[in-house]
């Protein structure tokens, strides 16, 4: 009896000491914590300073540099502790880009095509200036480590190729650019070894990675995240791009229109690989400048017609989609002229199509603006940490209203919104002032002209009383709100006293708004470009003959506003949109077929919503 009692105090005061303290670190062991279907700040991952960044290099399938070895692209971690002293395995959220070693001042305007030319002619040369980068180990960038680390993922960063400490060449949206995401997912996988070193053979494992990955960025790193996702690639989950440009053709030209980003006057798909090729590796520049800017870019990207051709289309990721699986929350601005509306839209509804889980963050500003924090948590959380919350029965789309903040999107059914239906206009005579917007075409035949004049910007044309260099035509004054949801489409007859004119459409809300409280949603609704010479198709542009009539259909920028009571809506055609097109001398004079032009608005409630607002 006493000999089981001296083994039993045994037991107690001495034995279990170790193996008390190896339950009690079990217990203290930190882990993800979640609540309404949400990822929250473990305070375990929250100290920066105990935070392992390191740095390695993801070899690639292709060589774009051409010194006969596979690319390799350099890329970032940061993780916290416990993933290397306790085994703990963390999803993975990464953001890839082409800007992160990107210094220094913006180019001159040397280094931007000249824009004021004939159309049809060639522009002087530019300069191609030397960018230098700005070379961060071990961390390549900070974005969205102080956002999620704490929150239980772990942030990864990659250089794009040709870019920073990243061999390979730029493309701009060229295969490579989709393929270096999926080498870097391939190694968070399992499936691909990285390296230490540049060039070394001693490899890195992504041994703290569960395999599942979501990725994110704004402009042109939420283009990244889509390039990859085109790739099928295993493991990458979710995607949630902002404002990404989804196609290089609608970046740069318009339904067969040579046309600048908003901002950017004379850009084009060459200067911005100037602009990003940052290579840090100087012998392999003029390689990839011979091989991609030099040849591919300037043989295939054509500023003499606009046209689309097979060098845009291998830019356009619309033709890319079959592969991919991925969850996609698509976030962009109305009011974004840099990369337009109509850049999500399209991929968006493919996604739809395609029976994809998707959603739609749509605000009121300009570029950028991602979805509320909640809304992307839920996201992550629910595709990558595998926990049940509402996404998957939340509605189709959100929408920021007017005077609302981002953080307070309205929801709603679907993009557009179910209730909204095509109400067409169309328009009787007012040149050189205003004409009307009416439910009823002319009873006669009816011709206006304007006169092409790009040193009149398209605020000063919307606001005059009189002009030739426009034809405005508007709404009476409207009785009650009127809500627009979708994507605007005009019909236009003209003809045109040269082979070749711009023509602009803008949809604006008038009386004009100049006082000092003037907010980004007041004026302009959406708007849009057009290159009369490709009134058949994109692919072709075929000159104009002199005086004789041509019919062109195209749709504007997709919007979803609500123009107020008391405001008119404004249709406005000219021709030269000095912020966005070509230059060419004024003079140029289009003729426009009253009744055989049209104004197409998606409307909620349709016609019965213009009739009670309405009265003509």
């Amino acid at each position: 009896m006493f000999r089981k009692l001296f083994y039993v105090l045994l037991l107690v005061f001495i034995l279990p000491s170790p193996i008390l303290e190896l339950h009690s670190q079990n217990q203290l062991k930190a882990s993800p914590i979640f609540k309404n279907g949400e990822s929250q700040i473990v305070p375990e991952f929250s100290d920066e300073t105990k935070w392992i960044r390191e740095d390695l290099w993801v070899e690639t399938d292709f060589d774009t540099d051409g010194d006969g070895k596979p690319d390799r692209m350099h890329v970032d971690v940061t993780r916290p502790k416990q993933t290397q002293t306790e085994g703990l395995k963390l999803p993975v959220i990464y953001e890839s880009s082409p800007y992160y070693a990107r210094g220094g001042a913006p180019f001159s305007q040397e280094a931007f095509w000249d824009v004021k030319h004939e159309l049809g002619e060639k522009s002087k040369p530019r300069k191609h200036p030397e960018v230098i980068g700005t070379i961060n180990r071990p961390i390549i960038s900070n974005s969205q480590i102080k956002t999620w680390v704490p929150r239980g993922f772990i942030v990864v960063h990659s250089s794009s190729p040709g870019t920073g400490l990243s061999q390979g060449a730029p493309t701009i949206g060229g295969i490579n650019e989709s393929l270096a995401p999926k080498a870097v997912i391939d190694w968070l996988c399992g499936r691909r070894p990285g390296y230490k070193t540049p060039y070394g053979n001693e490899t890195v494992k992504a041994y703290w990675s569960t395999g599942k990955v979501g990725m994110t960025g704004t402009s042109y790193n939420g283009t990244i995240p889509l390039a990859a996702a085109t790739t099928g690639v295993e493991g990458l989950e979710v995607i949630i791009p902002i404002a990404p440009n989804t196609s290089y053709y609608h970046y740069y030209r318009s339904n067969g229109l040579v046309k600048s980003p908003g901002g950017y006057l004379g850009e084009d798909i060459d200067v911005l690989y100037d602009f990003i090729h940052t290579i840090n590796d100087k012998t392999k520049r003029a390689y990839n400048n011979s091989t991609i800017r030099d040849s591919e870019m300037i043989n295939g990207m054509d500023r003499i017609t606009g046209d689309y051709n097979e060098f845009w289309a291998k830019r356009d990721y619309l033709n890319h989609m079959g592969k991919m699986k991925a969850a996609m929350l698509m976030s962009h601005g109305f009011n974004d002229w840099n990369v337009m509306p109509e850049h999500s839209h399209r991929i968006f509804k493919k996604a739809q199509e395609m029976g994809l889980h998707t959603n739609i963050y749509y605000h009121q500003d300009g570029h950028g603006g991602p979805p509320p924090l909640s809304m992307m948590n839920k996201w992550f959380t629910h595709y990558l940490h595998g926990i049940q919350n509402d996404i998957k029965n939340a509605p189709k789309a959100w929408i920021v209203r007017e005077n609302d903040p981002q953080t307070n999107p309205t929801p709603y059914d679907d993009y557009p919104n179910p209730d909204a239906k095509p109400v067409t206009f169309y328009l009787t005579q007012g040149a050189p002032k205003t004409g009307t917007l009416s439910l009823t075409p002319p009873n006669t035949d009816a011709t206006e002209t304007l006169i092409d004049n790009y040193s009149f910007t398209g605020e000063v044309l919307a606001q005059a009383e009189y002009s030739n260099h426009r034809l405005l035509y508007a709404t009476p004054k409207l009785n009650n709100d009127i809500h627009l949801s979708g994507v605007p489409e005009v019909t236009i007859k003209l003809s045109c006293n040269k082979p070749a004119a711009n023509l602009s459409v803008w949809l604006v809300s008038l009386p004009w708004n100049k006082g000092k409280n003037v907010k980004i949603t007041d004026n302009i609704i959406t708007r849009g470009w057009v290159d009369p010479q490709n009134n058949h198709s994109i692919w072709h542009s075929t000159p104009l003959e002199k005086h004789q009539f041509y019919t062109i259909s195209f749709e504007l920028m997709p919007d979803d506003q609500i123009i107020k009571k008391g405001q008119q809506i404004g249709l406005m055609i000219f021709s030269s949109d000095k912020d966005f097109t070509l230059h060419p001398e004024p003079g140029t004079e289009l003729t426009i077929d009253l009744k055989a032009t049209s104004l197409k608005l998606p409307v909620v409630n349709g016609i019965d919503a213009i009739k009670k607002s309405i009265t003509f």
